[in-house]
């Protein structure tokens, strides 16, 4: 990547020392070990949502009797509930202030709230609740996603964009990656594991992952400390002043380009980012019990390997990034988002049932769908030790709905593997450049609420239908939907350009 030539005649270049070409150098390489610990908060952040999804509903059954599926929609939902209230508030924060301020609150807020999530067995009653809460205080404190993403989106030109925001979802996709993989590996401390009476503390494969993402935390908080600088180049890669300290020089810069931004494509991205994010929270959420009610696998098994198979998902997204940079500059943004869309809908459209095999039902020895009414005779003793595996006989869906084979589900991870990191790139890639040179931690914070919004609806969504109606009307429903983002981009499809694009400034 070429270093921007100094320009004496732009106004808002730092000083006279800057044009020189010791100071560019400096500046330059300043300012992507800056990106590169955005890109580190990233991947900490994705870390701290996936090293505990698939041993969530286990911890949740282990610790409270009284939790159910549905309540398990509430709890994956409530990370999302806290970020979609932190990120205005940190996009805001950063927009008037040193962005380095609400990193470390953030960042803290997070590292704090594992260490409660660990501790969330300890009270007597009401466990469900505070693995509740430990969850809303955890994507509260990931609201930094806002900050992260405009700080790159100011630090980089248009042509850096759609690379570094690639890598940056890259390094969040490698979170994905390692998250499950981590609780994979810690699933062999077993659910018993060994206990600290000092601090009273558990470490079991629930626990230990949360205080590891919580050790990783106070890395991040360092390297913010100690590396990250503030700043702002213009679309062409030239330095200008920061934003973040003075709100006159902010003032004079957004006045400038506020009323000139392409508010329909503003609302479209919206729009669209909240469906992707809806689709793929509802994904996440129902893998787990979805895989043990129709393979009929125990806790333990759902966690590993779940735990492998999204492990799987976040290497297919990582080959996925780095074409992506390729075809974005080959065919352009829109077209490979439009693709990606289309691939997640048939990734969906797999998982519908069909067939005559059933779903093994708990407890009972139960062929096709005929019904064993001597339920007393089925249920083990209440001293039994014995684990039930199968589709819970309370969700009558599953003695008529055909079960989902392996190989549908394997074949779906895949396709939305492929699809979803595509879509996330380059709906942020898309955004990014619509706003044009703005400031953007405002509007960061509304797409990542508006993402979060949806990772709290889903969750809740599916948890309800998938209960009730099972899973063809869920996947049904989804693909519905996915098809309306289809649609919705087709018609919006000439508006979603960048600033520069939109006012003649460059050619697409």
């Amino acid at each position: 990547m070429s270093q921007p030539e100094p320009d004496d005649t732009t106004p808002l270049l730092r000083d006279e020392a800057s044009s020189s070409d010791d100071s560019q150098g400096e500046d330059y390489r300043s300012r992507w070990r800056s990106i590169r610990v955005m890109y580190f908060t990233m991947f900490l952040s994705s870390v701290g949502f996936t090293i505990v999804i698939t041993s969530l509903w286990p911890y949740l059954q282990k610790t409270d009797d009284s939790t159910n599926a549905s309540f398990l929609g509430w709890v994956v939902a409530a990370y999302s509930i806290g970020q979609m209230v932190a990120s205005p508030i940190f996009g805001w924060w950063s927009n008037h202030r040193p962005r380095r301020e609400p990193l470390v609150c953030s960042i803290f807020i997070n590292l704090a709230a594992n260490i409660y999530y660990a501790y969330a067995y300890l009270p007597k009653a009401n466990n469900k609740y505070h693995i509740l809460m430990s969850r809303v205080f955890v994507g509260f404190g990931a609201g930094n996603v806002a900050v992260v993403r405009s700080y790159v989106a100011g630090a980089t030109s248009l042509n850096e964009r759609t690379g570094a925001m690639a890598n940056m979802s890259a390094c969040q996709a490698l979170g994905f990656i390692l998250g499950p993989a981590l609780q994979a590996c810690l699933s062999f401390i077993g659910e018993q594991g060994v206990t600290l009476d000092f601090i009273a503390l558990k470490l079991n494969m629930y626990t230990t992952p949360a205080l590891l993402a919580a050790v990783f935390g106070l890395i991040n908080i360092l390297l913010v400390v100690i590396v990250l600088r503030e700043h702002h180049v213009d679309e062409d890669g030239r330095h200008i002043q920061s934003i973040n300290y003075t709100s006159e020089e902010r003032v004079d810069i957004s006045e400038e380009t506020v009323e000139s931004i392409d508010q329909v494509a503003v609302m479209t991205s919206n729009i669209l980012f909240f469906i992707v994010m809806f689709i793929f929270a509802i994904f996440e959420t129902i893998t787990t019990p979805l895989s043990m009610d129709m393979f009929a696998w125990t806790r333990k098994e759902a966690v590993l390997y779940n735990g492998i198979i999204l492990c799987c998902i976040g290497f297919v997204s990582i080959l996925v990034f780095l074409a992506v940079k390729v075809a974005a500059l080959r065919f352009g943004d829109r077209p490979v988002l439009l693709i990606s869309l289309i691939i997640i809908f048939c990734g969906f459209f797999i998982l519908l049932p069909w067939g005559n095999h059933y779903p093994k039902i708990q407890w009972a020895d139960i062929k096709n769908n005929s019904f064993v009414t001597q339920m007393p005779d089925l249920m083990p003793a209440p001293n039994s030790t014995v684990e039930p595996t199968g589709c819970p006989i309370e969700q009558t869906w599953c003695q008529y709905t055909p079960a989902i084979h392996i190989a549908q589900f394997f074949s779906a991870d895949f396709l939305i593997g492929v699809g979803y990191p595509a879509c996330n790139v380059m709906s942020y890639t898309l955004y990014s450049k619509i706003l044009g040179p703005k400031p953007q931690g405002v509007y960061m914070g509304w797409l990542t609420a508006s993402g979060s919004g949806a990772r709290t609806l889903g969750p809740v969504f599916v948890s309800h239908v998938y209960t009730h109606l099972g899973p063809r009307w869920t996947f049904s429903l989804i693909c519905g939907m996915v098809a309306g983002a289809i649609i919705l981009l087709s018609s919006a499809y000439h508006r979603l350009i960048a600033f520069s694009v939109r006012h003649g400034r460059i050619v697409e």
